[in-house]
This record gives structure tokens, C-alpha cells and sequence, in this order.
């Protein structure tokens, strides 16, 4: 006598299906020693029922006129745990993996973005894997995993758009370096990266279209100035250039 799903919350309010022989006239289902509740006789061979509270494994059985059934063990799971998510953040359209860490996550069944859910890939109790749905609008969302146990919350993540970069100024500087630049652009504020000529410099984040960046040394010329989130990378092609100083 088979009992579908075999495992819920602890709270209770399981729908369960049991299939077995002579279940009509069904008048009672326990999970041990608790009564279920809304117990439906949907034929000879199939009863429905809500489980109770309760916690670790217990035997399932049907009353009916003819008698009490063997148990079939039923497993109580608690609701999922989460400590953290990484990346935290990625792009609008979506597409990328991000890992959720916790515990009770073996029965994970969906994992919910903003209220727009992905099916996750378990990968053990404390982990698992989810690709990103693509988000209605740039800007923090609450995740939500759900499993046989219910459903947690508490974690964020971030949508953002690539960034664009419009003017740099000012555009030249010396070879040494150390020339303030201030970066134009848009969806500025969730940067992660600037580059002269693909050398990393030091920037502060001012708001969501200006970046303030300090030149790193470079060699004499016009180059490309690269701003980077976690949705993509803009290029300012020959944006700055590098003046060498005066020789004698």
C-alpha cells in the first residue's frame, strides 16, 4: 500500500495519496498516533488525506469496517534553512547558475526569484544549484527555496543591466599615471571592475551614472576604457590618453 508524496512538513498539511485494496468506507487515517485530516474516499483503491504535525518517521494506516491496515512509513522534513547565495547578483535577461547554500535543501523543488520560480539541481542537503530566470526589472528581488519541508526565505538578489559609458573626463593624463577621472554613463552603480587598456584601476561607485576612477600607469597613446558589472562589460574605445612627459 503505496502513499504519495512519502514525506512532508512538519506543520502538517501534506495532501497525500494512498493506494491499496478493499479502502472503501475509509473512516479514519493516522500519521502514528495523529488523525489526518480531510480524508477523501476517491474509490476501492485510492484514498486522499492532509497530514498532521508531526516529526521523524511514522506509519501511515487506513480504517476502514473491515479493519486497520499495516503502516507505511511516512517521513516529517523540516523547512529548508539558507545561509547564503553566490553570485548575489547577474544579469536582467537572466541565464546564469547560482549557488544556494543551507540545510534541508534534499527535497528542494523550486526556487523562486521575485516571485518567478527556476527548478533547482540538488546537489546534496546543504546545497544546490539554480539557473536565474530572467527578471522583470533591474533592482533586488527576495529568493525563496521551497521542499517537501515548506518554504524559506530571507535571501536577496540583484538584477542589474550591463552599464554604458558616455564620456571620460578628463581624457588625457601622464604616463604615470594618477589622473581623477570621472566616468558617465549608466547602470554605473553596481560596477565591479574599471580598466585602462585592460590595466585594473582603483574606482568608487558615486551613483548609477557616475563612477570616479584613478588612472593606473600606461603607456604613451589613446586607449580603451572598460567598465564591468555582472551583466556584461561597456567599452570607450580610445577614451583616454596616456601623454608622455617632456624630455631634455
Amino acid at each position: 500500500m503505496p502513499i504519495s508524496p512519502n514525506q512532508g512538513s512538519t506543520g502538517g498539511g501534506t495532501l497525500v495519496t494512498i493506494t491499496g485494496t478493499n479502502l472503501s468506507g475509509t473512516t479514519a487515517v493516522k500519521f502514528g498516533s495523529k488523525s489526518a485530516t480531510s480524508i477523501t474516499n476517491v474509490s476501492p483503491t485510492q484514498v486522499t488525506a492532509v497530514s498532521p504535525s508531526g516529526s521523524g518517521t511514522v506509519g501511515v494506516t487506513v480504517t476502514t469496517p473491515g479493519g486497520t491496515s499495516n503502516p507505511i512509513p511516512f517521513f516529517y522534513v523540516g523547512a529548508p534553512f539558507k545561509s547564503g547565495i553566490g553570485p548575489v547578483s547577474g544579469p536582467l535577461e537572466g541565464g546564469n547558475t547560482v549557488t544556494v547554500n543551507g540545510v534541508g535543501l534534499s527535497t528542494a523543488t523550486s526556487v523562486s526569484f521575485g516571485g518567478v520560480t527556476a527548478t533547482p539541481t540538488v546537489v546534496s542537503d546543504t546545497q544546490l544549484t539554480v539557473t536565474v530566470p530572467a527578471g522583470a526589472a533591474p533592482g533586488p528581488v527576495g529568493v525563496s527555496v521551497t521542499t517537501a519541508g515548506g518554504t524559506n526565505n530571507g535571501l536577496s538578489y540583484t538584477y542589474v543591466d550591463a552599464p554604458t559609458v558616455t564620456t571620460v573626463a578628463p581624457a588625457s593624463g601622464p604616463t604615470s599615471g594618477g589622473t581623477g577621472v570621472t566616468i558617465t554613463g549608466t547602470n554605473l552603480d553596481t560596477t565591479e571592475s574599471v580598466t585602462f587598456d585592460g590595466t585594473p584601476a582603483p574606482f568608487s561607485v558615486v551613483n548609477s551614472t557616475t563612477v570616479s576612477a584613478v588612472t593606473p600607469p600606461g603607456a604613451a597613446g589613446a586607449v580603451d576604457v572598460v567598465v564591468t558589472n555582472a551583466a556584461g562589460s561597456d567599452t570607450a574605445t580610445d577614451a583616454f590618453t596616456y601623454v608622455a612627459g617632456p624630455g631634455i
